[in-house]
């Protein structure tokens, strides 16, 4: 495709001109996420339970704590997207040698987190907990931003930017059914979650996330290399000055902030819903596989109906669909569990067409910083991404333990009251629906790359790539 022959070339280490993009980019790109979420889901989906029901914590001071370490986090996306921006280009390119640096002391982190720790006081566990998720969010953000980043370097093609966006989605997912769909089968013992399973099924994960990398490492080629910039060419000032005028970027912050503390306080909350209003932890399993399923299905009809509609349009689509499901449940509560799980798989058909599409709008805004500035700065503007997401997940996991605090749940008790029960039936449902109808309306309004303006200025982005290519 014309895009594709614009990018310049990086030089194979054999010196010969690097292979087309094709379906090893793909599965390499998928194995990237698919060893992030490993880690990342299973700490999502089950660190809260692990440290209100096995540690004994206060559901409110884990909150404060995922608040403050996520906040630290936020700010560490920066700053390392910011210096891996200033390091020169590799004969393996700039992003992917990070990722190889990075992969075993994340996966040795997430190990720490689920250490069960017996015969200790509570400030001694909180004050571990502190320590080790901290450092976890560390080392997750030494293997995410240079992971996130090379979407955007491993082709310029917007038809091949869709597809790594659905195949990334698709290694989450695949993450997601493994945890979500095996974990709660062995970690539950008479609808009680058990330590020791935890911690070894997190030993299992933390080993198939750190070959995921490895794959992701050797499979993929970072193709478009923007020539190293001159003394003063780039600045802080410069690119924020850059990222200020880029309305497409900043629509998708807020959007994502938003999404991204949906999507956590969802997961996060999930386990309670199952588990304390169900009553059925087990349960999760189906669920897992319900949410996998959907998205496999949507997946195959992706790139057709983003060809023909756009992406903008296919996203809002499921961001509808989603968000009306999630409020229709609150209204039906009494519901039984088959007709919850049968209602509840419709909203998760529009999640996945929105989750899978998510990326291809982030490397496109990429590309529009490129476009109103000249030069890439990929590591920084993504880490940017990062640090608002990273703003949603600690809001996300504060709001979580502060909700779960403010209707009244019981850490360790045996049974929650109807109250409570109601209260998280609310929490899994019409919060989630809200939350997404108002990112439908932010995007709908203010997100301006429907499919004929990314098509103009992908094209005319094109031209001048080629032509500095040819300088």
């Amino acid at each position: 495709m014309q895009t594709q022959k614009s990018e310049p070339q990086l030089n194979n280490l054999n010196g010969g001109a690097t292979r087309p993009f094709g379906y090893k980019d793909k599965f390499g790109y998928l194995l990237g996420d698919f060893g992030n979420d490993f880690t990342f889901i299973l700490v999502s989906g089950y660190l809260m339970v692990f440290y209100t029901d096995i540690f004994g914590l206060n559901p409110a001071a884990v909150g404060t704590l995922f608040m403050v370490a996520r906040f630290w986090d936020a700010i560490t996306d920066v700053l390392l997207g910011r210096f891996i921006d200033s390091r020169k280009n590799t004969k393996n390119g700039k992003f992917k040698p990070w990722i190889a640096r990075m992969s075993l002391p994340v996966v040795i982190s997430c190990v720490l987190l689920f250490l069960p720790i017996g015969g200790m006081n509570d400030g001694f566990l909180l004050a571990y907990a502190y320590v080790t998720y901290i450092l976890y969010g560390m080392m997750y953000t030494g293997v995410n931003i240079p992971y996130g980043s090379m979407a955007a370097v491993i082709s310029g093609d917007s038809v091949h930017r869709t597809s790594l966006s659905g195949w990334r989605t698709m290694g989450a997912t695949s993450a997601n059914l493994a945890i979500n769909a095996l974990a709660p089968l062995i970690i539950f013992v008479d609808n009680e979650l058990s330590a020791n399973r935890v911690f070894m099924i997190t030993v299992v994960f933390a080993v198939l996330a750190f070959a995921c990398y490895v794959g992701c490492v050797k499979l993929t080629q970072e193709r478009i290399v923007n020539p190293e910039s001159k003394p003063g060419e780039k600045s802080i000032l410069k690119t924020l000055k850059g990222i200020g005028k880029n309305v497409p970027f900043i629509t998708i912050l807020i959007a994502s902030l938003l999404f991204m503390m949906n999507m956590l306080l969802v997961m996060t909350v999930n386990v309670y819903l199952f588990k304390d209003y169900f009553g059925s932890a087990g349960v999760m399993s189906i669920f897992g596989l319900l949410q996998g399923g959907t998205t496999f299905l949507a997946m195959p009809t992706l790139a057709k109906l983003v060809k023909k509609f756009g992406k903008k349009e296919v996203g809002l689509a499921g961001l509808f669909i989603a968000g009306f499901i999630y409020v229709l449940l609150f209204f039906i509560q009494g519901i039984s569990l088959v007709p919850f799980l049968v209602i509840y798989s419709i909203g998760l058909i529009g999640f996945s067409y929105y989750n899978l599409i998510l990326w291809a709008y982030v490397t496109d805004a990429l590309d529009y910083q490129e476009y109103l500035v000249g030069t890439r700065e990929d590591g920084t503007v993504y880490a940017v991404f990062t640090f608002v997401r990273k703003i949603g997940s600690a809001l996300a996991g504060g709001l979580g333990g502060f909700a779960l605090a403010y209707i009244g749940y019981k850490s360790g008790a045996p049974s929650q009251t109807e109250e409570v029960k109601d209260g998280i039936y609310m929490l899994g449902t019409l919060v989630p629906g809200l939350i997404y109808l108002l990112v439908f309306f932010i995007l709908f309004f203010f997100y301006p790359l429907n499919k004929k303006r990314t098509e103009e200025f992908s094209a005319e982005l094109a031209e001048r790539r080629a032509n500095k290519a040819n300088q």
